[in-house]
């Protein structure tokens, strides 16, 4: 039976479904499901460390200085969520390959969920034999560098909408002719929403969870998440599927499409906080890579490469212009207590 027929069969079933259990089946569904069988990195969408090498360099730079702030611990784990085709922790490791006693230091886990994204890592890093984990909930309680680049936009968002008898939840049905719509619940909604939005909210359930995984944490950490969402306020209806480079209907052909929803930063440092976690950030992308020293890596690389200068110009200006993606994207950092700012933030 096809993903859409299976979902077709568990609304008839059991009524509507949220639009986290419709994310969560079209993302991971492990026969159909998108990540399984449409990795669409650089055909659906295109990545920060896609778009430069300067990206992961920085971040490489970036968790050199952290491991120190962490008083160098030997072994500890550096960690990428989601890590797509191993592009950034390429970069990474090439960067640091000066910093012996840090490469000597790092046990490398890739929490990866696709079967076709880990053997793509496993190729691509096989010098530095990463070793890939189900979820950050498998990750060993030893010091660590946590790296997370475009991961929260995907994990699965609940939206309510605001109506005249009051709050409901979009839910995804079935229409004349069996073909999959929205539609809206009453009584679902959680208590508070007005406090936090006027008449439209995403929310992603996963933020506890991630949460409090970090913070049942006893060894000291870093945890650095770098995504697209408002800085402050709550998104309202941000969920998009992208196929192909265009934009597409969510809920045309279940798993074809890459899912995604703008990440409520503002919330995420609530429930840090509220945890016990330290909270540095969020910034603007391009602010937080210009102080990491985007600007004069740039230079280097193209003096070094003065052919491809116009190139490496364009995709810097990419990832800091805040026309593109500087401003939209966000920098947050998510440490253990007692530890020094982080730096860029």
């Amino acid at each position: 039976m096809s993903l859409s027929a299976r979902l077709k069969q568990i609304i008839l079933d059991d009524g509507p479904m949220p639009l986290s259990t419709w994310m969560t089946l079209c993302l991971h569904d492990p026969a159909e499901g998108y990540y399984a069988t449409q990795p669409g990195l650089g055909r659906d969408f295109r990545t920060a460390p896609e778009t430069s090498q300067v990206f992961g360099e920085l971040l490489g730079l970036w968790a050199v200085h952290e491991w120190h702030a962490l008083r160098a611990p030997s072994p500890f784990t550096l960690t990428e969520l989601g890590p797509g085709r191993g592009t950034l922790m390429r970069d990474i490791l090439r960067a640091t390959r000066g910093a012996e006693a840090f490469r000597e230091a790092i046990d490398l886990r890739l929490v990866e969920a696709s079967p076709v994204l880990r053997k793509a890592q496993s190729d691509l890093l096989k010098e530095a034999a990463p070793r890939h984990l189900a979820s950050l909930a498998d990750l060993p309680d030893q010091p660590a560098i946590i790296l997370a680049n475009e991961f929260l936009d995907c994990l699965p968002a609940r939206h309510f909408v605001k109506t005249p008898e009051g709050w409901a939840e979009r839910v995804i049905g079935l229409g004349e002719g069996g073909a999959f719509e929205f539609g809206l619940a009453v009584d679902r909604a959680p208590d508070g929403l007005s406090q936090i939005a006027e008449s439209l909210v995403d929310i992603q359930p996963g933020l506890e969870g991630m949460v409090e995984r970090l913070a049942a944490r006893t060894a000291p950490f870093r945890a650095l998440f770098i995504d697209y969402g408002p800085a402050e306020t709550a998104p309202g209806d941000t969920l998009r599927a992208f196929r192909e480079g265009a934009q597409v209907d969510p809920l045309a052909a279940p798993g074809t499409a890459d899912l995604t929803v703008d990440v409520d930063f503002g919330r995420l440092s609530r429930l840090a906080r509220a945890a016990g976690l330290e909270v540095a950030g969020p910034a603007p992308q391009g602010l937080f890579l210009g102080a990491l020293g985007a600007k004069a890596r740039m230079q280097r690389l193209i003096r070094a490469n003065p052919d491809e200068g116009e190139a490496i110009h364009a995709g810097v200006a990419e990832l800091v212009d805040p026309a593109k993606m500087g401003e939209r994207f966000k920098a947050i950092c998510l440490s253990s207590p007692g530890l020094p700012p982080p730096a860029g933030l």
